[in-house]
């Protein structure tokens, strides 16, 4: 069963690589084997985790990437597949959130949100599509959206729109691709502890939220590993236009 979620023949793009989930799915997939593409726009960070991977025996390269750029897409790409091959695997991460209620976002708000999750992510699959289809590669491409793609809840009405978004360009694209031999799904994180978000927890309103949660407890970011690695790999072969949700039930309640 090793071998299903084998993923050490893959080199696998990772956005928004330089803290949070992005970090942990690239330690994760480097540590089954995989040569990562440690993609953000904050490259000391990228150049920290690319030497703690190498220092395990890993193989990892840190690229610049704003994916609101079109033209820094292309370029991180080229870059990408100059250090490690073909990208064969593309973990569609990058994303803000910005939070205010709905008549308090502004343009400039919205357009960041959207810009950086729905049109970069999308943006960014079409490239590496494109790439693999001239290959004649079989491809795969995993877009991270989140349980806020269908449900909601207050002052984060951009972040979810964008996720909606994600959810729905993963399915489009999944069937206009499916042909070509590129599968296309979306994992769909619930409420994961990470360093931007953990002081929130330990407040009156995290833990009430938390207790929402029918596991009753915040997920860890390590609870992702296996959702990831089943996507990333050879397990998910017949997957394709999915969204696997780990999310402590969340969506239940």
């Amino acid at each position: 069963m090793s071998d299903l979620f084998d993923v050490s023949k893959e080199t696998i793009l990772v956005t928004g690589a330089s803290q949070g989930l992005g970090r942990q799915f690239a330690r994760v997939l480097a540590a089954h084997g995989a040569a990562v593409a440690l993609a953000a726009r904050q490259t000391d960070k990228l150049r920290s985790l690319e030497e703690e991977i190498r220092g395990k025996g890993g193989r990892a390269a840190a690229i610049a990437l704003d994916v609101t750029d079109t033209a820094s897409i292309a370029k991180a790409v080229d870059d990408a597949e100059s250090a490690l091959g073909p990208v064969t695997v593309l973990i569609n991460n990058a994303g803000i959130a910005i939070e205010k209620l709905a008549t308090e976002q502004t343009e400039a708000d919205w357009d960041a949100v959207i810009g950086a999750n729905l049109k970069g992510a999308y943006f960014l699959a079409t490239e590496i599509a494109r790439r693999m289809i001239a290959r004649k590669q079989e491809g795969n491409i995993v877009n991270i959206a989140s349980v806020l793609g269908t449900g909601v809840l207050k002052a984060v009405s951009p972040y979810a729109i964008s996720k909606a978004g994600i959810i729905q360009a993963t399915k489009a694209m999944a069937l206009e691709l499916a042909g070509q031999n590129i599968r296309i799904n979306a994992l769909a994180p619930g409420y994961i502890d990470t360093e931007m978000n953990h002081a929130f927890w330990s407040t009156p309103a995290g833990e009430r939220l938390a207790k929402r949660i029918p596991q009753r407890r915040v997920g860890a970011e390590s609870d992702l590993d296996g959702a990831i690695l089943l996507l990333a790999s050879k397990a998910s072969r017949y997957m394709t236009g999915s969204v696997v949700t780990v999310d402590g039930g969340f969506l239940l309640n």
